[in-house]
This record gives C-alpha cells, structure tokens and sequence, in this order.
C-alpha cells in the first residue's frame, strides 16, 4: 500500500478499534466499510483489509471463522504505516 491518506488511517483506527471490541464476545459484524478498492500491492481490501477469498466466503462463515478474520484485519492494521 502506498502512503496512507488521513482517511485511510482514520479507517485503519476504527478497524483495529472494532476488531478490539469483538473480544467482548459481541455479534461479529461485517468489516466491510463500503471503500470497497483492491489493492494491487497487497490484494486487500483498501476499506476492510480483507483479501478476496474472505469477502466471498464472509456470508457463509460462521462466528469462528469471522472471528478469525477479524484477527487478520487487526494484524494486518496494525502492520501498516500510520
């Protein structure tokens, strides 16, 4: 990803903020924030950090496997320049 946009780091906050929150034990929503832009660098989501195979299969996982992805995200966010 290139340099990151105060949008994209304010997305990037809210992400690791809900993604914290899910530890609570909480419905596990979608992380999809409508950006919606695949990154050719790094094949995710620019909004939602998510790589193409978690977006199809997100409506079919149950909460474990979203949980999971929502740790992704949460690594992943953590990972990038600020």
């Amino acid at each position: 990803m290139s340099a990151a946009s105060p949008a994209d780091t304010e997305r990037r906050v809210r992400l690791l903020a809900r993604a914290r929150e899910l530890r609570r034990g909480d419905p596990v929503p979608s992380p999809c924030n409508s950006v919606c832009r695949i990154e050719p660098a790094t094949g995710l989501c620019a909004g939602c950090l998510r790589d193409l195979d978690e977006i199809a299969h997100w409506s079919g996982w149950g909460d474990a496997e979203r949980r999971a992805t929502w740790l992704r995200i949460e690594q992943r966010a953590s990972r990038l320049p600020a």
